[in-house]
């Protein structure tokens, strides 16, 4: 089957929709299908073998001089393809990743309008593109790219997908109004598609009440994650301290502050081991002071000597990371659809210590993989760190609970398949060439 997935590219951050699409689609490959990555916005960043292709349509330099200026809806093309090479999008990624979502309402709602907004040229070129490339189907990495989904359908005919996997983190940033028309404007735009992809049950039942989209038209495929290098044997705890490990982006939306904040009460209970708390992931610019007040707390509180900050670019140094923990803890404030970092932990045979919403106890009730607490209790949290660190014999359980399930459930190839699965009910594939090795 020939596939094209347009994905959206994150401002130069690791991003964990980018993450899925560009697992997805090496799978795909892998299975022997003919999929092709094509970036939106930006280059996509990830930290596995990049699959994408180089062309990036809807550039965020053009997109954003189309909005703003009137000449820019109407340059010749070489200029447009100037102004999306990649170098020079990175470049831009740069100060692209500091603006905020609540500034991005016109150009959300522009772009939904597809080829009645501003943004008309782009359409055009995306359109022409896929048209060569003659795909079986076309999926999309999100609702928010939709507004070029009724041109895609008229021109080719072919079946088309969303995936639905964050979409109200952005929309909910916007103003009533300016939420009220995108989502007007998705529903619009979904009468053109055939079928929406959810990465959890709790997302799909909580975007279709949002979309006003029928959940029968929500199918759920759950994320899966590349197994290479993940399993090897942890870092004995005997030569360590016991370690509370949070992985995932730095910010307020990802819960940092709250599993500081937690960390922090832990170490004050009776008893508590003298346990470290080891950070990674993306940090960007924007969210540099809140990262440093966070810093400032666990010193004022005497536990900066047990904190431990570090990078974490590449798979190797990610699995080395869920290798040199005993918990994993991401105590996000928003609702999280998928939480790769869950499957990544349980794949090193590592427990989690979670909210008890969004995705997550889908994930944790099935496995028996961890811990989940009440969302909105520091306590429970703090005793939750406790719990896991002291009980060895529930701790060693859980992990291994985790790690099976990954294994079974939560691999790239799972996800593969049940993609595919999910496409052959609407297209009629062209040959399949052998699955390579």
């Amino acid at each position: 089957m020939r596939i094209a997935f347009i994905t959206a590219g994150a401002a130069g951050m690791f991003c964990g929709s980018c993450m899925r699409d560009n697992t997805l689609v090496t799978a795909l490959r892998r299975l022997g299908h003919d999929a092709l990555l094509v970036p939106a916005y930006m280059p996509i960043t990830v930290d596995e073998p990049d699959a994408s292709q180089k062309r990036v349509f809807f550039g965020g330099i053009n997109i954003y001089l189309e909005q703003r200026f009137w000449l820019f809806r109407h340059t010749p093309r070489f200029l447009d393809r100037l102004f999306n090479f990649r170098w020079l999008l990175k470049w831009v990624s740069r100060f692209a990743a500091r603006a905020k979502y609540s500034e991005q309402g016109g150009l959300t709602i522009s772009m939904l309008e597809g080829s009645h907004g501003k943004q008309a040229k782009e359409v055009a070129s995306l359109v022409e593109f896929l048209r060569d490339e003659k795909p079986d189907v076309v999926l999309f990495t999100n609702a928010l790219l939709s507004g070029v989904i009724p041109e895609v359908k008229r021109a080719l005919g072919v079946p088309v997908f969303v995936t639905l996997q964050g979409d109200d983190i952005f929309l909910d940033e916007l103003s009533p109004g300016e939420r009220a028309r995108c989502a007007e404007l998705i529903r619009a735009n979904g009468r053109s598609v055939d079928a929406y992809i959810s990465t959890s049950a709790y997302y799909a039942d909580h975007m279709a009440g949002y979309l006003g989209v029928p959940r029968g038209d929500i199918c759920v495929i759950p994320p899966g994650i590349n197994l290479t290098g993940h399993g090897g044997p942890a870092d004995a705890p005997g030569n360590r301290a016991p370690t509370v490990g949070y992985f995932a982006r730095i910010c307020p939306e990802k819960g940092f502050h709250r599993a500081v904040e937690a960390f922090i009460a832990f170490r004050r209970l009776p008893d508590a081991p003298a346990a470290r708390f080891k950070v990674s992931g993306w940090l960007g610019e924007a969210n540099r002071p809140f990262y440093t007040e966070q810093v400032k707390r666990l010193e004022a509180a005497g536990l900066l000597g047990d904190f431990e900050h570090v990078e974490c670019p590449t798979h190797e140094t990610k699995v080395q990371f869920m290798r040199s923990i005993d918990v994993l803890c991401v105590p996000t404030v928003y609702r999280e659809p998928k939480g790769l970092y869950v499957m990544e932990a349980w794949a090193n045979g590592v427990p989690v210590l979670l909210p008890a919403h969004g995705a997550f106890p889908e994930l944790v009730e099935s496995t028996g993989g961890g811990l989940l607490v009440d969302p909105d209790s520091i306590d429970e949290l703090a005793a939750g760190m406790k719990k896991v660190l002291t009980d060895h014999a529930f701790r060693q359980r859980a992990g291994r609970a985790g790690e099976a399930a990954v294994r079974a459930r939560y691999t790239a190839d799972a996800m593969a398949r049940e993609t595919v699965t999910l496409l052959e009910r609407f297209v009629r594939p062209s040959p399949t060439p052998a699955p390579t090795a």
